[in-house]
């Protein structure tokens, strides 16, 4: 780091990625701070710099103030150990020590020691706090230490599956035997065989994957389980709308044995909705004229699959959400992006997920492309073929949003 840069770290304050500290803290206090900014994308801790942003420098020398700092982050009060990178950079005629943690490390949730005690924390703006319950879970979840689409819906059972779609899945898509249709025992086994169900107990009962994608009505387990699209009248969210609906349903639709749509499931729902909602020009093509829409539908279609496919399920309050504007369209999210995942890795079309299951279905029905290039080959790509414009990639707090322009302009 530049000693401009420092300087200007603390100029801006204490924030989410940067923390004030003393060298002679307690060493479950350093671990404490450590702990959450691993936890969420990795900053900086400035030794010798108060909290008003004064500096006074290290009190110990720098070797001593190193072996202090990386005896912490080694497994004596942070779990699971990590190395940080350490370096000292003269202001005034103080030392400041300079604590860094890259933002994409792997091992998340990381704890630190309280007491006898090991707790998870989370950096909330310039604060680190205790993790909720289900921060906690994310936290596991990004990591891919938690399988969220495999866990128990409690309640559910084989009655809340949908045994049309399941039976054309098995029949028309993955092109093999399924039990009839009243064989309740041998559907349980082969559901439990196929993670869409699980077993506890002696009952049978379904995952959130296997009511996602094939309950009869999923919203009524998760009510996170929906899309909320809305198509407004200018550029600006407004209540002046041209459609608003909440849409609902399992992801994947009923198909016929030539694998023909027979009724949309939730993905299909959000492309026809867009579809009625964008404008279409036209172009000659020899003697025809075929009509071109606004943004490539192939190109929205990616951008909804991702969103239902790799979203945070564990955020139970919020839909993914379809927003048409004037000049824009945004595909938003739910959560941040899963695992080691960054915008410029997508865009170099880097494979990882958050929810294999949905994922692995999904490319079954041939919504997801099985190299993993959707996002610069159909989005990318198709945007800049179609209108020059370059799509936004914009992850910021707990989602992650994609963004088509309609034009240059």
């Amino acid at each position: 780091m530049l000693r401009a840069e420092l300087l200007e770290l603390i100029r801006n304050g204490e924030n989410s990625g940067v923390e004030f500290k003393r060298d002679d803290v307690r060493p479950e206090v350093l671990a404490k701070e450590v702990c959450a900014l691993a936890n969420l994308e990795g900053g900086h801790v400035l030794f010798g710099v108060e909290d008003d942003g004064s500096i006074t420098g290290l009190t110990r020398d720098s070797r001593r103030a190193e072996e202090w700092v990386m005896n912490v982050c080694r497994g004596d009060a942070l779990r699971p150990p990590l190395i940080p990178y350490w370096e000292t950079i003269e202001v005034n005629r103080h030392t400041v020590g300079v604590l860094s943690l890259p933002a994409d490390l792997p091992d998340k949730p990381y704890k630190a020691r309280r007491g006898s005690a090991w707790q998870v924390f989370v950096r909330r703006g310039s604060v680190s706090v205790e993790a909720s319950r289900e921060e906690e879970a994310r936290l596991y979840q990004s990591s891919g230490l938690l399988r969220y689409d495999i866990r128990p819906v409690t309640g559910t059972s084989f009655r809340d599956l949908d045994i049309r779609r399941l039976r054309a899945y098995f029949d028309y898509i993955r092109e093999q035997d399924a039990p009839g249709a009243e064989d309740r025992l041998e559907w349980e086994r082969l559901l439990i065989n196929t993670d869409f169900m699980v077993e506890d107990r002696g009952r049978s009962i379904a995952t959130v994957g296997g009511i996602l994608l094939f309950g009869l009505n999923p919203s009524r387990w998760l009510p996170q389980a929906g899309i909320t699209a809305v198509a407004y009248a200018g550029k600006e969210r407004d209540y002046a709308t041209r459609e608003d609906m909440r849409l609902r349903g399992p992801l994947t639709p009923l198909v016929d044995s030539a694998k023909g749509i027979v009724d949309n499931g939730l993905i299909d729902q959000a492309v026809g909705f867009v579809n009625r909602n964008i404008g279409h020009g036209a172009t000659l093509v020899g003697a025809r004229r075929e009509d071109t829409p606004d943004y490539p539908i192939e190109a929205v279609r990616e951008a909804i699959v991702n969103a239902v496919a790799h979203r945070d399920y564990t955020i139970a309050v919020a839909d993914v959400e379809v927003a048409l504007f004037d000049d824009r369209m945004e595909i938003i999210s739910p959560g941040r992006l899963p695992n080691t995942v960054t915008v410029d890795k997508m865009r170099s079309g880097y494979r990882a997920t958050r929810n294999e299951l949905i994922k692995e279905v999904l490319r079954d029905y041939r919504y997801v492309d099985a190299r993993g290039l959707g996002v610069p080959r159909k989005i990318v790509r198709l945007m800049r073929e179609i209108n020059g414009t370059e799509p936004g990639l914009i992850e910021e707090d707990e989602r992650f949003t994609v963004t088509l322009f309609r034009s240059r302009d």
